[in-house]
């Protein structure tokens, strides 16, 4: 995520996590429950890194969708 300092207390440095720059976060198979529209950051435990230091559970989270730009 932009201004996002890199993260070198963990052990395996940042390579195991990826940066989405414009997603979709859905809750449910049904694509009917979008989360959060925008940049986010898979962690290695599984949780989503938001904007504004917020993050979704594993549990919450069914999916996410890369948006390709046109």
């Amino acid at each position: 995520m932009p201004g996002r300092r890199e993260r070198r207390d963990s052990p395996f440095g940042g390579r195991f996590e990826q940066t989405i720059d414009d997603a979709v976060v859905h809750g449910d198979a049904d694509m009917e429950s979008a989360l959060h529209e925008g940049p986010v950051r898979v962690l290695v435990n599984g949780w989503v890194e938001v904007p504004g230091g917020r993050y979704l559970s594993p549990h919450a989270v069914h999916h996410i969708d890369v948006r390709v730009p046109e």
